[in-house]
């Protein structure tokens, strides 16, 4: 990267980009949704744009997912290729039908004579208590349903590359981005969210996982805002002479399956660092990978998983707290796999 091409930019700032030169490049792009035009999308994915495309293009919808969800669906089918925004990922309750039977279906039950290319976008994750309506991931319950493709990035560079291969995609996209690594100025984030951004277009190839940190004692394998906390968790098991390789999923459908086994296979530990539900999720279709590849995988602890608990997420921050994998919890997770006594002060 060259200075005049690299800047430092927000998850929100790298996504908006990466629409804004979709639809510079593709007229049949457009943005619909519930705040997206007039603020710029409560959390900013689509801060600018409505001056430079006007409302014809970023357009405002009232509070009705079902509709807009099904008119982007329709556009999409006529060869347009519309980003329509779902506000919070736990709203996708009132528009499920869209969704599940028609976005993810359509081209199936039309024997592939139909193409959706769309995004729907959607922000996901706690830790700002903003309680159980507000606050889940998910990501696990749409990759669980066949016709979708599942993104979610980590950092600014990644979102950029993801977004762009999302807008490009002819198949149906959900893009999920963690309000919490947003850098957003009105909530606290992870600063390691924040990196360098080519000015430039360019795409990162879905089912491609990260390796963000080497290691040769254990491996994380995580995703969003987890990849942040992993990160400075393998930093202070890295203090205590333990080093821990990071995997960034970055999308769960499709899933790099191979880049897990790889690492585990040099490791020999595995724990799972999510914040979905524990069970019937992510870190349970991690658990299963290995268990059915112990033939060549030869660990050396049982796998481990650390996500959230089968409860509502707790509007109190010291439960919330509790319920959402902290850096501690990681750190206390890791130590017990490697089978030495935890870090002073951590806690799982």
């Amino acid at each position: 990267m060259t200075t005049q091409t690299a800047r430092k930019l927000t998850m929100a700032q790298a996504i908006s980009e990466a629409i804004d030169q979709e639809m510079e490049r593709d007229n049949e792009v457009f943005v619909m949704g519930e705040d997206v035009a007039k603020y710029g999308g409560i959390f900013s994915a689509t801060g600018g744009l409505l001056a430079k495309y006007g409302k014809d293009r970023i357009m405002d919808t009232p509070i009705s997912e079902t509709a807009f969800i099904g008119s982007a669906i329709g556009a999409a089918a006529e060869g347009m290729r519309p980003i329509a925004e779902l506000m919070f990922v736990d709203f996708f309750g009132v528009c499920m039908d869209m969704i599940y039977n028609h976005m993810a279906k359509n081209t199936y039950m039309a024997g592939g004579n139909i193409r959706l290319p769309m995004v729907l976008m959607a922000a996901i994750g706690g830790g700002y208590n903003d309680a159980a309506q507000h606050s889940q991931c998910l990501y696990a319950t749409f990759a669980h349903m066949p016709g979708m493709k599942v993104v979610v990035p980590s950092n600014a560079y990644d979102a950029k590359g993801l977004m762009t291969q999302a807008i490009r995609e002819d198949n149906p996209v959900v893009f999920l981005f963690h309000k919490g690594i947003m850098g957003l100025p009105w909530m606290s984030y992870f600063e390691g969210s924040t990196n360098a951004v080519p000015l430039e277009p360019y795409v990162i190839p879905f089912g491609q996982a990260n390796v963000v940190r080497e290691g040769r004692d254990l491996t994380i394998v995580t995703l969003s805002q987890m990849v942040q906390k992993s990160l400075i968790a393998a930093q202070q098991l890295a203090a205590a002479g333990i080093e821990a390789e990071v995997i960034d999923l970055r999308t769960v459908v499709p899933l790099d399956r191979e880049a897990v086994l790889r690492s585990v296979r040099k490791t020999g530990r595995l724990l799972v660092a999510d914040e979905d539900y524990l069970s019937f999720g992510l870190s349970g279709e991690i658990a299963a990978l290995i268990a059915e590849n112990l033939d060549t995988v030869k660990l050396k602890a049982p796998v481990r998983r650390l996500a959230v608990p089968d409860v509502p997420i707790p509007y109190s921050r010291p439960l919330e707290q509790f319920v959402i994998p902290q850096v501690e919890a990681i750190v206390a997770a890791s130590q017990r796999l490697m089978g030495v006594p935890q870090l002073e002060g951590a806690s799982a």
